[in-house]
């Protein structure tokens, strides 16, 4: 079994030798959730590459004392895969987060498109964010993920287009669409954008922007996928084809 991995800010500054403390909300899970034991052995990270094992000297109610065993830097892998997301209803939208963050995607991009059921506005919009990147952040510790991925600010259509612009892959899933994601070439580096549409469909004017920029319409198969997962669904599709998961 994999060792359970918790985020510490700044431990890309430790040796090996040294002692360190987990406290707050990971402190607590690490000692009063998971339990660990004086003795048994972590995993932290930093969420940006740097990965290093240390073992529990000390436990106490709510933290935990460790001495580094070993310090590693992960490079980030290549492509970089970015998954534009249209804000779903309900909680979908942490669900989509979770999946996104577990097959691997570096970047998710919530999308106000024309037809989001879910509108984000004033406070509901910073708690909406809190909650995507609170869930990515907890996917990514049970990923054992060493790069953390980023969730944006919530972007319109033009930032999509700007994205969409400067991607090496670009990737518009729509359900009408004739051309399938399967023919889609996959280079081993530069960066793939995935386009993902809200429950009601992309509008005809979005997709004229996007394809002002390159980027046609791709369909994933004979079913309808929901927009919660349809990203993920082609997000491992790219992935199979690439270094990262071979």
């Amino acid at each position: 079994m994999t060792l359970p991995t918790f985020l510490l800010p700044g431990v890309g500054s430790a040796t090996a030798g040294d002692t360190v403390t987990l406290v707050g909300a990971e402190g607590h899970h690490a000692a009063d959730v998971r339990r660990v034991r004086v003795g048994e052995e972590v995993v932290l990270t930093d969420g940006a590459g740097v990965v290093a094992r240390a073992r529990a000297t000390e436990v106490h109610r709510g933290s935990l004392v460790a001495e580094v065993v070993s310090v590693a830097n992960v490079a980030q892998e290549t492509p970089r895969v970015v998954v534009v997301q249209a804000v779903p209803k309900g909680d979908r939208g942490e669900l989509a987060v979770e999946m996104l963050t577990e097959v691997g995607v570096d970047v998710i991009v919530p999308w106000a498109a024309s037809r989001s059921v879910v509108r984000w506005t004033g406070d509901r919009e910073a708690k909406a964010l809190n909650r995507w990147r609170s869930a990515a952040r907890e996917a990514a510790k049970q990923a054992r993920r060493a790069w953390f991925p980023t969730v944006s600010d919530l972007a319109s259509t033009d930032d999509v287009v700007g994205l969409l612009g400067q991607a090496s892959v670009r990737v518009v899933l729509h359900e009408a669409a004739s051309g399938p994601l399967a023919d889609v070439p996959v280079p081993g580096r530069g960066e793939i954008v995935i386009v993902v549409g809200p429950e009601g469909g992309i509008t005809d004017e979005e997709l004229e922007a996007f394809a002002a920029v390159g980027a046609e319409p791709l369909r994933l198969g004979s079913s309808v996928l929901r927009s919660s997962t349809a990203g993920v669904a082609a997000a491992a599709a790219l992935l199979s084809r690439t270094p990262r998961w071979r």
